[in-house]
């Protein structure tokens, strides 16, 4: 299992997400505010503003601070961690 960080010393394990989308949409907005309702929603933000979502396996949405680009940037070094063959 390997722990992605995602701001502020908060780690999400890379092989639980399931997507990292943008927050500006309506239909994201309220999958936000139904997460939020049910007790799913785990903001990681800090009190700064929200630049990317992430969804897991287990249906939590987690609010964050990084821009998509930089989200991206850190699963993508998980992934090609795993991917690496050693012979």
């Amino acid at each position: 299992m390997d722990l992605v960080n995602i701001g502020f010393g908060n780690l999400v394990a890379s092989d639980r997400i399931v997507a990292v989308i943008s927050p500006d949409s309506a239909p994201v907005k309220r999958m936000i505010s139904d997460a939020r309702e049910n007790g799913r929603l785990i903001d990681a933000t800090q009190g700064r503003k929200t630049k990317s979502v992430i969804f897991t396996d287990s249906d939590h949405v987690i609010l964050t601070y990084l821009p998509l680009d930089k989200a991206e940037e850190r699963f993508k070094k998980t992934s090609s961690a795993e991917e690496t063959v050693y012979e």
